[in-house]
């Protein structure tokens, strides 16, 4: 069903300054800035067109971008209009669980040191749902640690989180197909040692959030039944603020570091081309404060899956920017976290309601 009315990992997606956007592309060498110069004053507000630029893109409801605008649009830290300290916050919370529950378990999902996994166990028992959360950071930052801080809210309510590490765009040397197929053999590892993890392999979920958003779209359009897994081992997912059609992205400043021209990215790793291996809930979200573009994909994505006759639900996120929103994955109340825990048939808090305590 549809829905339309609406209700970080700190993904940090700074772009490119001045100096970079006028040298010659070089996804390779990319250095991130510390303050990109196209965000306009006030924030929060498109660049306007200057005499004679081109136009490089238009989009599926026909306003058109010039490049500078396409950096600003896929560049979340020029919409923040009251930058929010949401590291500060997330390691509150991530220490304060860690007092009171103890470390994660950490387990290896591949040979080298980028592939690894977080499992934060709930004390509701082994036939407990499993989410899977992809992190965000633009493709180039973010870490499993760093997902701790919503841990909370999903061992309390009676579910497993496994958070995943991956090698990022910038180490891979610009090819987003590496990030991807480690993205995709974590979540399968996850089915495949259920028994080793001592989880059901029959409640497994994903989620993800920004370019993680996007990670995941990647993940439940996959193949699986191609790769040797059974093509519904995936039970549902929770997509935030992702990016569902990479050919506008490309066209953005994100293009100095992703090489997006290699091995045919755009079209292997658009969800929106993939969407028959879904077959399962999802659920897509976006906040409000967010740019356009972000807040198109979602919605073209959305549309497009019901569109495709899939069971499909958009949650309009009313007054968050991008940092903010993934925030909510840590708030049972919230858009993403009370939206996870509907998905698995679960509510606030109820492995503790019941008396299982943390040991």
């Amino acid at each position: 069903m549809n829905s339309k009315n609406g209700w970080t990992m700190r993904g940090i997606f700074g772009s490119a300054i001045l100096a970079a956007l006028m040298a010659t592309p070089c996804w390779a060498q990319f250095t991130p800035p510390a303050s990109p110069s196209y965000c306009p004053w006030p924030a929060w507000k498109l660049p306007p067109a200057q005499p004679g630029d081109a136009i490089v893109y238009t989009d599926s409801h026909g306003v058109q971008y010039t490049k500078a605008q396409m950096d600003s649009v896929y560049d979340q830290v020029c919409w923040q209009q009251d930058p929010p300290d949401t590291g500060a916050r997330s390691n509150q919370l991530r220490a304060e669980f860690l007092e009171r529950f103890g470390p994660p378990e950490r387990y290896a999902y591949g040979p080298t040191a980028n592939e690894g996994l977080d499992l934060y166990r709930t004390p509701a028992g082994r036939h407990a749902p499993t989410m899977i959360y992809i992190h965000g950071g633009a493709w180039r930052g973010g870490s499993a640690a760093g997902s701790g801080s919503m841990a909370e809210n999903f061992v309390t309510a009676g579910a497993n989180l496994i958070a995943l590490d991956f090698i990022n765009v910038i180490q891979a040397g610009g090819n987003l197909i590496t990030m991807a197929e480690q993205v995709r053999a974590g979540v399968a590892w996850v089915y495949q040692n259920a028994k080793k993890l001592q989880i059901d392999p029959n409640r497994i979920y994903v989620s993800g959030f920004s370019s993680g958003g996007h990670l995941c779209g990647v993940v439940i359009t996959t193949d699986w039944a191609a790769r040797g897994l059974p093509s519904d081992f995936i039970k549902g997912a929770v997509c935030g603020s992702g990016m569902y059609d990479l050919y506008p992205v490309s066209l953005s400043a994100r293009n100095l570091y992703v090489n997006f021209q290699l091995n045919d990215t755009i079209n292997k790793l658009s969800p929106i081309q993939h969407m028959q291996y879904i077959r399962f809930p999802v659920v897509l979200s976006h906040g409000t404060k967010e740019t356009p573009e972000f807040q198109r994909q979602t919605k073209d994505f959305a549309a497009a899956l019901e569109a495709a006759g899939k069971d499909v639900k958009l949650i309009v996120a009313q007054g968050y920017n991008h940092f903010e929103h993934n925030e909510t994955f840590a708030n049972p109340f919230g858009p993403l976290g009370r939206a996870s825990l509907e998905l698995m048939g679960l509510q606030p808090g109820a492995a503790l309601i019941w008396g299982q305590r943390p040991k």
